[in-house]
């Protein structure tokens, strides 16, 4: 559009009025003076294609700032057709002529390859230029430069210096990249008070991630007082911005009423936001409640849904709860094979429940070809994480094949035993009773039994009851003996009744009718 054939407004300001004189008798200030105002709606309706004609006239005469606004119009396409290579060749005018921001913006360019294969060489080259007349994004990304040893060298202590500068002058970014070496010690001595200090010098500007790390440290106490009310208060502004792990962990907190009063309500309004934004945590967090039915109606479906949003992200917890749902046929159709390979993404992560589920379906064969081999191995890696239930099932295996060690066998019994694992308490008393991979021990049998017992164990009551009456590993008491025996026959042991009825035979009335009474308060 020529800028002499616009249509005049019927009112304009003085200014305005001035400039345009000026611009329309080829003064390149004024064109570019009143293409600024035609970006900006400044004194006149706003209008890009206007404000491109007219910074066009004032690059065409050299102006190295109407070159560099131009630049930027075409770069965001605005008045004009998108265009990286015109913004390429404007920037590159104005920087030639020392203009910082043009050799900035020029430095992006080739960086990111836009209008230009990419070229790190010259993108070092530009932000250089951009960052010695105190351009603070240049000495940013010459920070990023060194540090990544992008086009030069590594080198951490020149990283060090321009993230310096760069934060000095204000860059949010900088000060957010210098607070982080001074937490980690990187480069620098390690200063707690330092990282603080650039972290809300950043977060103060706006930085979500600097806000982001400032309401962690507050949450957990790290480096500060621990206070949760600082800590929703910046997970929130960090939040606003649309950012997930704020998003994320202000859930968290709302749902927890972690220091703050609990608000399910608001806790689902976060996860759903985060999980929206694709963090796989809340998305898995989303699942379950859509799967439990926790603060909003339950449906399996939209359980299944976020589940594999965040499995296909590669989340063992939301790998595992998907296959759950496989397995049961709920939200989705009844899959033991699906189930399975879900199972195993999740397990191969080190997922512990995975891992002995995986281990279940290779034992059973659900699902997946029964191997023994595989149900031991993926058995063995939860057990070495403590999963007694795992531990249980080595042991079982382990006794199961016909050359398996039975001393290795007792020991993870022992180990699931000593977790509470009732199954494991009665297998380690039965090798205790009959001298089976550990040294016959009576009373060693009869403490697991009762250990096991005490769980509702019914096998584990009978022998007990059976050891009480005969004396074997405590001392001989019927009345004992009948009140174990009676709890085995009412937990449908079936030689517990005989059995019973035998002991009864052969006790004095006072005993009979004491472990009656007994029997009946229990």
């Amino acid at each position: 559009m020529d800028p002499a054939t616009a249509p005049a407004q019927e009112r304009h300001t003085a200014e305005f009025l001035r400039i345009k004189g000026l611009a329309e008798r080829g003064v390149a200030s004024a064109q570019h003076s009143l293409g600024f105002m035609y970006v900006n709606g400044q004194g006149v309706p706003q209008d890009h294609a206007l404000a491109v004609a007219w910074y066009r006239k004032a690059a065409a005469a050299g102006l190295e700032q109407a070159q560099y606004n131009l630049g930027v119009m075409y770069q965001k396409g605005q008045g004009v057709a998108q265009d990286h290579e015109q913004a390429l060749h404007w920037y590159g005018c104005a920087a030639e002529q020392g203009y910082a921001p043009a050799q900035y913006n020029l430095g992006w360019l080739y960086a990111k390859g836009q209008g230009t294969p990419a070229d790190v060489h010259k993108a070092l080259h530009w932000f250089r230029q951009a960052a010695q007349q105190g351009d603070a994004g240049a000495q940013h990304n010459l920070g990023l430069m060194y540090e990544g040893g992008k086009g030069i060298a590594q080198d951490q202590d020149a990283a060090l210096m321009w993230y310096r500068r760069a934060a000095e002058g204000g860059y949010a970014r900088a000060q957010f990249a210098l607070a982080l070496r001074y937490d980690s010690g990187q480069s620098v001595a390690r200063d707690p008070g330092q990282a603080l200090e650039w972290m809300r010098r950043a977060a103060d500007q706006g930085h979500a991630p600097a806000q982001f790390n400032l309401g962690l440290r507050y949450d957990k106490g790290q480096d500060v007082a621990q206070d949760s009310t600082q800590a929703v208060a910046w997970y929130k502004r960090s939040a606003d911005q649309g950012h997930l792990s704020s998003q994320f962990n202000l859930a968290l907190m709302y749902d927890s009423g972690h220091g703050i009063e609990r608000d399910e309500a608001q806790a689902l309004i976060w996860y759903r936001r985060a999980a929206e934004g694709g963090h796989a945590g809340a998305q898995d967090n989303l699942g379950l409640r859509y799967e439990h039915g926790q603060g909003i109606e339950r449906d399996a479906g939209l359980a299944a849904h976020w589940y594999r949003k965040a499995a296909e992200q590669g989340l063992p917890a939301a790998q595992y709860h998907l296959a759950q749902l496989f397995d049961a046929g709920q939200g989705v159709g009844h899959d033991p094979a699906e189930a399975a390979l879900w199972y195993a993404q999740a397990a191969e992560q080190g997922h512990l429940r995975a891992q002995f589920d995986l281990g279940l379906r290779y034992d059973a064969g659900n699902g997946v070809a029964q191997d023994p081999v595989r149900a031991l191995d993926w058995y063995r890696r939860a057990a070495v994480q403590g999963y007694t239930p795992a531990q249980h099932m080595v042991g079982v295996l382990i006794e199961r094949d016909e050359h398996g060690n039975p001393r290795e066998a007792a020991d993870w019994y022992r180990k699931a035993a000593e977790g509470g694992h009732a199954l494991a308490q009665f297998a380690l008393a039965l090798r205790y009773d009959s001298a089976h991979g550990v040294e016959r021990d009576y009373e060693a049998a009869h403490f697991w039994y009762l250990c096991a017992a005490r769980q509702g164990h019914a096998r584990a009551q009978f022998n007990l009851g059976v050891m009480a009456a005969a004396g074997q590993g405590t001392l001989r008491d019927p009345v004992v003996a009948y009140g174990w025996l009676h709890r085995a026959a009412m937990g449908g042991v079936p030689a517990a009744t005989p059995y019973l009825k035998r002991l009864a035979a052969r006790m004095a009335p006072v005993q009979l009718a004491q472990a009656q009474v007994l029997t009946e308060d229990a």
